[in-house]
This record gives C-alpha cells, structure tokens and sequence, in this order.
C-alpha cells in the first residue's frame, strides 16, 4: 500500500486538504478532498479505446450521498440509498459543468468521474468541495484534461464579501454564489440572491476569482508531485472528413443564401433538410459506399461557420433579430377555472405552462440527504416533453437537466416568496413546457411568477428571466453577446448565460461556455445586457397582471389558525390520532397542528374551517362553569354518569343531579351512549368538573345549580328539605339518596 500524499491551502481562513495514494489505486485518479471534519473522496477512470460513431464526448458524474457520512440510517423501506436526491443530483450538475469544456475538443474515450462523501459536519458546503475533488482526481490522473480548475463558494454578509461561508452562515446571506474557474478565467457560475445589484454580482465574481487561487495553486503542486503522465488518445477532428471539399464545392453559396433568406426556424431547416438529401443523393449515386454521417457532418459544419460569422462580422441573427433584441412576447393568465393559479409565457417559440397549487404547511416536502435543511415549503417542478421540440422518446421520469432547471427557476423565485408567517401555505409550481426554442428554463421563472400572481400569493415583486449568449473568436478576440437566445444560437455559440431577477436586482444566475473561460470585462457586459433585457420581459408580463390578487380562488384552501398551549396538543390530536381525524372528518377540513401550538385549518368551506376552529377552541378551553353542553354518556356507576362535554373532556354527573324527580338507579334515566344536556357547575384544581342535568331541565342559573349542589341547602331532588325533593329532614349532605341531618341514611 503506498502512503498517502498530504497537500494543502486555506481558503476563507479554513484549512482544505487533498490526499491521495492510499485508496483506489487502479483508478485513473482518486483522491480525498477535506475541510473540518467533512471529507468526499473522487474517483475517475478513462476506457482505453474510443467509442465509434459517437458525435458527443461520451462523460459521466455522479456525485453519491451516503448517509452514514452523517451518522445516519436511511429511512427508506430497504434502508440503503436509492434514487440520487435533488441535491444530489444538482451537485453532479454543478460538477460536470465546469469540467466538460476542458477536454479535449473530438475525444471520444469514455471518461467517469465519481465522487462519494465520507464524512459530512453540517458545516462545510459538499458541493463546491465536490467540484474541487474531481478536478484534482483529473489533474493527478492519466486523462487528458486541460485543468486544473477550482470552485469556491461567496456569500454577502452586512456588506461584505465572504470566501468560503458555513452553512450556518447562508443564514444571513443575500447572496450564494458558487463559482469556477481556472488560473485565468470564470469557466461556470450559479447563483442565487436576494435582489442582488449588477455591480455587487461583478464584484463577487471578482472575488471569487481571486480567492480560488489558492486551491488551483495546491493542486498543480500535487500535479508536480504525483501526477500520472497523460495517456495518448485519439481524437476525431473535423479535417479527418474526407467529403469536406467535394461537399463545400458542390454546395456553393446555397447554404449560406439559405441561411440569410429564411428567418424563420421551420423554413430554414426544411430548406437545409432539402439541401442536405439533394447533396446525399448526389454523392451516393457517384460512390454507394459513401459514408453519409460524412456528408451531414459537412453541412453542419458549414451552419455553424456561416451563422457564427453573420452574428460576429454583421450583427445579425438565424431570425434577423439584432444582438440585444427580445423576440415577440406575450403573456396570459387564469387558464382553467379549478386550478388555484395559472399563467401561460409565451417569447417567441418557446411556450412555458405554470401551475401553482396551494396546500398545508404539513404537505411541504421533506428532504433526506446530507444537507441540514429537511423540509421546503416552496417547490418547484420543471417538465420538459417530447411534444415540446416535436420529437418522440419513452417518459420515464424528470432526466438531470429537468431536476436543474426546476431548482433554477425556484431559486429565482424564493426570494420573492412570502415567509411562513405571512401567508401559512406550502406552495408548489409545475412548469410545463409546451414549446421549445431556447431558454425554457427562464420561461419557466416568467410563467411561474404570472401562476403565483393568479393564484394570490403575495410575491414581493414579479421575476423575470432571460438567457444570454456569445459568440467569440479565439483568433481576433472579436465577440458578440446575445440577448434571449434560441436554439441554434445555444447550439452554435460558446455561452448560456441565464439571469432572473426583479426589477431591482439578481435573484438567480446560472452560466456554461464552451471555451476555456471569460474576462471580467465581457461578464460585466453580458450582465448589464441581460438587465436591460429583463426589464424589458417584466414590462410585457406587468401588463397581464400588475400584482398578486387581492383574493385566492374559491377552489384554494381557506387558511385560519389559532394557539393552544402545547400541552394541549396532544388532547387535540387524540389516542392514535382518533381526535383530529374525527374532526377532519366532520368538518371537511385538513389540520396542521405545529408544535408551539399553531394550529392551522384549511378547507374550500370556510363557514366549517370556522366551524372547526371554534370547536378546538372550545376544546382546548376546557369546560366552562356555568355553560351548557350537549354531551355523551361514556360511562356509567352507582354514583353518577360520566359524561363527554367536549372531545378529551369529562365529567361526572352525580345520581341526584341526573332528574328534578328522585332517581332510585342512574342506568333507569340515562344509557351508554346517550346525548344528554347538562351544566358544568365546578371545575376543581384537579381539572375535575362538575356537571348537572336537573340544573338544565328546571333551567336554573349557575348560582341556583350550585346552591342546590351544596351540603345543608339542597333545592330539591333526592335531598332532604329542598322543593319538590325527598329529603326528610332539614339538613342536607353531599350523597346520592341522604334523607336529611337527622335521618337515616
């Protein structure tokens, strides 16, 4: 076994360790990656040929959380982990993004990486120490791979930049930004805040720059010290193509006539498509072997050439829109009529479907991984469907990049969600995508701000978002950013930049490129672009719908709530829960008891969610003295009844207080089960109450029932000396059938 290889640097003022040599040894790379007492080890590994007729670099990253990092069982049936969580999932996402751009351009060797956590605190963020330990098993490893890379987690705490935060500290954060980069320049961004200003957002990426040096530094240091020599691997460039001449020659200029000429997308490609099976019968009628793969490669080649050129030399667009134009929006809401919101975005082709639904706070969605937060009252879901782009493939549940746009969209909008006590629901929006040209996910953060309005909850502001693209030159540093891409333009050029945010600041940035990074000064451009571009899509939609609705939609969940004392909840929730369910029941409603005693009661009825309430109110008063309750006989003894006034709530009825008449048996008046009305006319220091019958059937007042209950002064009934009773003497005791003070008993 050879010994570990220990390299180190702080960051943040905490301490980041890289190992390797001890574990995985036939892994192209392994290392373990560790801050405090968290720890992820990364694993990759390259298959030694390449794969043939792939047109994509064949790479895959998993990012797994084991449970017993944190000392946990998972609390599934089979109790191992199964199905990635979301964060999870959007860890592998963050992971791969930077890494992808940096190998190199035609490889088609299968390459994996996997990185596992080890050991969690609940203190240190695993997603950027992830992206950290995979760059630094692939600068170490035998892969080709132009790193090394680096990502680094920024927060805004009272006005000041903060490298590396705990996750306690996000607590008191308007801003989490995870960015990364190489020596030189910002390869990927995620964010979201608070209302973050442009300016504040550039100076954060300039910091986060500067302060992930640092661990670039350490890894090449490990790269110097233990790295592997990189393999030799085959690469599939474009001037391999054997049909590159004959295909450009017998084209001529009709693609690029075809290109400038049809603005619209379904025109272009029909007349591509036309093209493209003239050339192919051409060719194949010269030389039946011909490889056609060849022939399309061609075409696409040429596209991209032609477009990128047009967008950089001339400033126009496949659509004929200029670089910073909006395509044609428009907007719509309150679509079907038993849907608490919806709202319909429409910019362009791309056509996104919002649908918000209102619940309890206990249908908020718990969470089971690593990452100390384990509920989320607000959810968002993104779907993205075959029909969308007009293709067909199986529906088998939401892919990678689905769970990401989803998570993107609702961080874009959390920050305008009202707090828990403002507005005590759990709020949950799905954004279904039913046309797709470009940038669904920013349509999706439109749609669903138009959903939230139409559905009533109070939302700070409305949001916006738009993606922004680039076109650059590696040769003559000429570039061009795009305002609102479409498909193509995400295809052919080198940046998908998405920003949301209100009118007054970010709340969520997402950014990949294909190149090997971007300066500062282009970032600051394409932020100030996008800007303006937002303010642009927020006008469109204010026009639709200005402001949340004053009122929810009849079909919602009326919300009232009340407080108890929390030794009371467990008398509302009852044996096994036998009392809320009953209650629920009864009134048609959902109850959601907290444990400071917040109850809250929902239902589409607000006469019975009032009902309800008033019935737990006077439940967890308890028994009043004096006032009247229609009750259930529960129980019956020589000496009484015991009745239930109120769920939880007992009380005894005493023989002689059953009838104005002499009672010879308590079971000859009442029977188990029956509905009686009596009067509480004592409650004791015990919580023991008191309760007459014949106060309610001679309505008597409190004073007189109680005067009748006491010892030498009864007022009738099976006592001595009082009207209409059986009492035969003047004095008068507590008993059941007393005959006085000086009788027999």
């Amino acid at each position: 076994m050879l010994p570990d290889q220990e390299f180190s640097c702080v960051v943040g003022g905490k301490t980041i360790t890289v190992k390797t040599g001890r574990l995985a040894e036939q892994a192209g790379g392994s290392v373990t990656f560790s801050q405090g007492e968290s720890a992820l080890i990364a694993f990759t590994t390259m298959s030694k040929k390449p794969r043939v007729g792939l047109d994509f670099f064949p790479l895959s990253v998993d990012y797994e959380e084991k449970l017993y990092a944190a000392g946990r069982i998972p609390g599934s049936f089979f109790k191992r982990e199964g199905r990635p969580t979301t964060k999870a999932i959007l860890t592998s996402r963050l992971t791969d993004r930077p890494l992808r751009p940096l190998f190199p351009k035609g490889m088609r060797n299968d390459v994996q990486v996997i990185i596992s956590a080890l050991s969690s605190d609940s203190v240190a963020h695993l997603d950027v120490l992830a992206v950290n330990a995979a760059s630094a098993a692939l600068t170490i490893s035998n892969i080709p791979w132009n790193g090394p890379i680096a990502a680094i987690r920024v927060a805004y705490i009272d006005g000041k930049l903060v490298a590396n935060p705990d996750i306690t500290d996000m607590e008191n954060s308007t801003l989490d930004l995870r960015v990364a980069g190489s020596k030189d320049a910002i390869i990927m961004v995620e964010a979201s805040a608070d209302e973050i200003p442009e300016a504040i957002m550039v100076k954060g990426l300039a910091f986060a720059h500067a302060e992930m040096q640092p661990i670039i530094t350490m890894i090449e240091e490990m790269r110097a010290a233990v790295g592997k020599e990189k393999d030799e691997v085959v690469i599939k460039a474009d001037s391999d193509n054997p049909m590159l001449e004959p295909v450009t020659a017998k084209m001529g200029d009709r693609l690029f006539d075809i290109i400038s000429t049809s603005p619209e997308r379904h025109d272009r490609g029909t007349k591509i498509r036309a093209l493209t099976d003239e050339l192919v019968e051409h060719f194949t009628a010269e030389d039946p072997d011909v490889d056609v793969s060849q022939i399309h490669g061609v075409i696409q080649k040429m596209t991209k050439a032609i477009v990128r050129d047009r967008i950089l030399h001339d400033g126009i667009r496949p659509d004929g829109r200029k670089p910073e134009d909006i395509r044609e929006l428009s907007s719509q809401v309150a679509l079907w009529p038993r849907t608490h919101g919806s709202g319909l975005f429409r910019r362009g082709e791309t056509q996104v479907m919002s649908i918000a639904t209102l619940g309890m706070l206990k249908e908020a969605q718990r969470l089971d991984g690593l990452y100390p937060q384990d509920t989320s009252r607000y959810i968002h879901h993104y779907n993205f469907p075959p029909y969308s782009t007009g293709e067909t493939w199986p529906m088998r549940g939401p892919k990678r990049r689905e769970i990401g746009h989803g998570a993107l969209a609702e961080n874009a909008l959390l920050p305008v969600i009202p707090s828990e006590e403002e507005f005590p629901y759990t709020i949950r929006v799905v954004s279904e995508v039913l046309s797709s040209n470009g940038s669904t996910s920013q349509g999706s953060v439109c749609a669903s701000t138009l959903a939230l309005m139409d559905c009533g909850v109070p939302i700070k502001k409305p949001v916006a978002g738009v993606a922004m693209g680039l076109v650059f030159d590696d040769e003559t540093g000429m570039y061009q950013i795009l305002s609102d891409i479409q498909g193509m333009e995400d295809h052919l050029g080198d940046m998908d930049f998405k920003v949301a945010g209100t009118p007054d600041g970010i709340t969520a940035i997402q950014m990949d490129i294909k190149i090997s990074g971007l300066s500062m000064d282009l970032m600051t451009k394409a932020l100030e672009q996008a800007r303006v571009g937002r303010l642009e899509i927020l006008d469109s939609m204010i026009a639709v719908i200005a402001e949340p609705r004053a009122e929810l939609t009849k079909y919602a969940p009326r919300l009232i709530s009340l407080k108890i004392d929390p030794e009371q909840i467990g008398a509302v929730i009852g044996k096994g829960g036998s009392t809320v369910r009953s209650i629920q029941e009864e009134f048609g409603v959902t109850i959601d008891i907290q444990e400071d005693g917040t109850i809250l009661i929902g239902g589409i009825d607000g006469e019975k969610s009032q009902q309800a309430l008033e019935y737990i109110e006077k439940m967890t008063k308890g028994a009043e003295v004096g006032e009247i309750y229609t009750g259930k006989v529960v129980k019956i003894t020589d000496f009484g009844a015991f009745i239930e006034v109120l769920p939880g709530v007992e009380g005894l009825v005493h023989i002689s207080q059953l009838s104005p008449e002499r009672v010879q048996s308590v079971d000859s008046v009442v029977k188990l089960g029956d509905e009686i009305m009596v009067m509480v006319t004592d409650v004791d220091s015990m919580g023991k109450t008191r309760l007459s019958r014949k106060a309610v059937l001679n309505g008597w007042s409190l004073s007189e029932a109680r005067a009748d209950d006491q010892p030498g002064g009864g007022r009738g009934g099976n006592r001595g000396g009082g009207r209409g009773g059986d009492r035969r003497g003047g004095g008068g005791g507590r008993g059941g059938d007393r005959r006085g003070g000086g009788g027999r008993r």
